[in-house]
């Protein structure tokens, strides 16, 4: 069995070095990206051991002492690395932020994700070229307009007095609502304007898929006598299925990272009970209270959450449909 493995990995190493020979000018290729990775990505991880630690700028990362959390019993201060992530979990906005976090990721992803494939199944029904290059600019374009740009948009349109909405739902008998100050109000804002905003965009990929389904399979179910919608539901919609999957687990991936730029621009002292989530958190512990180990502790936890969920959300797919990222 040992020779067997050491034999296998000389030919891998003979085949290597056949390869790199005749193909040197595309491993050459691949080095700016690799020098990219290790520079920005990988070297600034090694900065994660100050959640750790008690961070001191002018001690460094591996100079500055390890965390440290008081025992009351002895009164003294003993050596705990995970004092930060304690300090975290016993904080009064530790489920909070928790509960807002994983809420509006689920029910952004809930409501946005069927919507690009709906929209997706549309434009490719409509035979007409005009009318199809105009819902494609009209639902491309939102996403092209910048975070900022985009909140300025929903605020003029829910201003309590000039907005559209308001002044629509006064013209019905109704009263005038600011909506930015309800806490009920923040997800329902974030999730409608983030369909406008990226739907149209996001329903590009499913559009390329459904280009490679085979005509053959539709005119076979045309002959059979199958109308639009059982074609659409037997052919269409399984031929997008792998894509839809993947891209699923790789958005619940990313359950934690809502968007900071975003909930940071929508939020303020009204909202807050529903729109502070664990970005905005960090943030705010980093520049009002310069806490570099307790905001980087809180960051972790985040990763490592979200890498959990990648994982399970994966071998729940491999099992369930065969289809997964690894």
């Amino acid at each position: 069995m040992a020779s067997k493995k050491k034999r296998d990995v000389q030919e891998a190493r003979l085949g290597f070095r056949k390869s790199f020979k005749r193909y040197w000018d595309l491993y050459l290729l691949l080095l700016l990206p690799i020098i990219y990775f290790c520079v920005f990505k990988y070297k600034p991880m090694a900065a994660l051991i100050i959640a750790f630690k008690d961070f001191n700028i002018k001690m460094g990362y591996f100079g500055s002492p390890w965390a440290k959390i008081f025992d009351f019993e002895t009164a003294t201060s003993k050596v705990n690395i995970f004092a930060h992530f304690i300090r975290f979990f016993q904080s009064a906005f530790f489920w909070q932020t928790l509960w807002n976090t994983v809420s509006l990721s689920i029910l952004q992803l809930l409501f946005s994700f069927p919507i690009p494939i709906l929209l997706a199944l549309i434009m490719n029904e409509i035979k007409k070229v005009r009318l199809k290059k105009t819902l494609q600019m009209v639902t491309y374009v939102p996403h092209f307009i910048s975070t900022v740009v985009l909140i300025a948009i929903v605020q003029a349109m829910v201003a309590p007095q000039t907005g559209i909405i308001n002044r629509l739902a006064m013209a019905l008998g109704g009263e005038s609502i600011y909506y930015f100050s309800k806490p009920e109000w923040f997800k329902p804002l974030y999730i409608i304007s983030g369909i406008w905003q990226n739907a149209g965009y996001s329903s590009i990929i499913y559009l390329a898929t459904l280009t490679n389904i085979d005509p053959q399979l539709i005119e076979a179910a045309k002959i059979d006598g199958a109308n639009r919608l059982k074609i659409i539901w037997h052919i269409m919609i399984p031929g997008i299925l792998p894509t839809a999957i993947t891209l699923l687990i790789i958005n619940f991936g990313k359950v934690m990272n809502v968007g900071f730029e975003k909930v940071y621009l929508m939020q303020n002292s009204m909202n807050s009970k529903t729109s502070e989530v664990i970005s905005t958190y960090i943030y705010k512990q980093f520049m009002d209270h310069n806490a570099f180990s307790y905001s980087t502790a809180v960051g972790l936890f985040n990763a490592v959450i979200n890498i959990i969920l990648l994982v399970a959300v994966n071998k729940i797919s491999k099992k369930v449909s065969d289809t997964s990222l690894w």
